[in-house]
């Protein structure tokens, strides 16, 4: 009887080993784009598709795209720190001054390349942003910037400075707000699905956008003008994402599949979606090109008196850090000096 007892308490053991080693975990995964657009299918899916091929498909991803799961583009980060999903893919700066460290990348013309400012993100994260993410709750795989943001209007062309004076802009985080209304356009907050009906409605004249998300949204067929800037000038702007995982579900996960997310994610993953983002710009362009849409490169004599109205964000956004007990003239320094690193 005791040896028959020792047998079943063996196989039992067995059973339950086998069982947990052959445990599959399927990571709830929310965005905000439509299913065909260039993040979700050339960053997003191959990230998914790279954690199920090294774990020996123990642990896929369910991708809901276009804000399947309910909510709006804003509560993506809150559906993270809360477990409603397991990752979000989304930008912080959809929630105004929540983490204002990282908003440094989204000052104006600080950025020349995506994939540089991507490298300088993840570092800068690692050496300041750290404490304020996990203080609330979330779990960074990846920061990235997009292209080179441009102008995109309707009825008008912008050619100047002075062309924005009453144009109202749609602007995707509180830098770019600020930052069209140093420049004398009325700013217009709002996420990315609302503004393909805000621009045929003529809520907003037009809109700042990189060229990689406007053939998804159809939105070339809906301006007549697309203003870019001088390639011998940083970028009017940029927006920074996060790829957002619950720590909770991280921590959950078995050590082997945790050392997968880790093999995957941070520094490699950040660069390799500013690379993609780079290169996305040109075939987005195209759609508008074939629209026949009419194109304007704003010269860098123009800039600089561009660059010289909007200078007060950078000292504004120092005072911010200073008063959050942070040395926000040092990280200004830091975030500029890692683009300098990574600039090609």
């Amino acid at each position: 009887m005791k040896l028959l007892f020792k047998l079943l308490l063996s196989a039992a053991a067995a059973a339950l080993s086998l069982g947990a080693a052959a445990q599959e975990f399927t990571l709830k995964v929310h965005h905000f784009w439509p299913p065909g657009a260039m993040p979700p299918t050339k960053i997003l899916q191959p990230w998914c598709d790279k954690i199920a091929a090294d774990s020996g498909n123990k642990m896929k991803c369910q991708i809901y795209p276009a804000m399947q799961l309910g909510g709006t583009p804003p509560q993506l980060i809150d559906q993270a720190k809360d477990g409603v999903v397991d990752i979000a893919f989304t930008l912080p700066g959809y929630t105004a001054g929540r983490f204002p460290v990282m908003e440094v990348f989204e000052l104006p013309f600080i950025t020349s390349s995506a994939e540089a400012g991507s490298k300088a993100a993840w570092d800068y994260y690692a050496k300041y942003g750290k404490s304020e993410f996990d203080a609330k709750g979330i779990k960074p795989l990846m920061f990235a910037v997009h292209d080179n943001g441009y102008l995109h209007t309707r009825d008008k062309q912008v050619k100047a400075m002075a062309d924005l004076k009453g144009l109202k802009f749609r602007a995707p985080t509180r830098m770019t707000n600020k930052l069209l209304a140093a420049l004398g356009a009325t700013p217009v907050a709002m996420p990315l699905p609302q503004v393909p009906e805000a621009v045929s409605k003529g809520v907003v004249d037009g809109f700042l956008l990189p060229w990689e998300v406007i053939p998804s949204m159809k939105l070339h067929e809906m301006v007549k003008y697309d203003s870019e800037t001088d390639p011998s000038r940083p970028a009017l702007y940029t927006a920074v994402f996060v790829l957002a995982m619950n720590p909770a579900k991280y921590n959950a996960l078995p050590a082997d599949l945790k050392a997968v997310i880790d093999k995957n994610s941070g520094a490699s993953l950040s660069a390799t979606a500013g690379k993609i983002w780079d290169d996305s710009a040109d075939p987005g362009r195209k759609a508008a090109v074939a629209h026949g849409n009419v194109f304007y490169t704003i010269p860098g004599a123009e800039l600089d008196q561009w660059m010289k109205a909007s200078a007060g964000l950078y000292d504004e956004w120092v005072s911010n850090m200073d008063k959050m007990g942070l040395p926000g003239k040092q990280m200004l320094a830091d975030a500029k000096e890692l683009l300098v690193k990574y600039k090609k």
